[in-house]
């Protein structure tokens, strides 16, 4: 399972925030962003439990995360 997880950043901090989201696992890709959202991470795990936990224990905690926003991906 894929989601697409928008990031919002405190001020000044979106360089150090991207770096720390590479090293999360199950994080495949970070990307600074311009727009309301200051960065896309996509995760990656086996079902929706997996993701939520990237999510509570890998990317949150991050210091300078404001807020986050979850698309999950849906493959047609």
């Amino acid at each position: 399972m894929r989601a697409y997880i928008l990031i919002q950043v405190r001020t000044g901090e979106i360089r150090e925030v991207v770096r720390q989201l590479a090293r999360v696992e199950g994080v495949t890709e970070a990307t600074m962003t311009f727009g309301p959202y200051d960065a896309i991470a996509v995760v990656e795990a086996g079902d929706v439990a997996g993701i939520g936990r990237i999510m509570a224990s890998g990317i949150q905690p991050i210091p300078g995360v404001t807020e986050t926003l979850t698309c999950l991906a849906v493959a047609t």
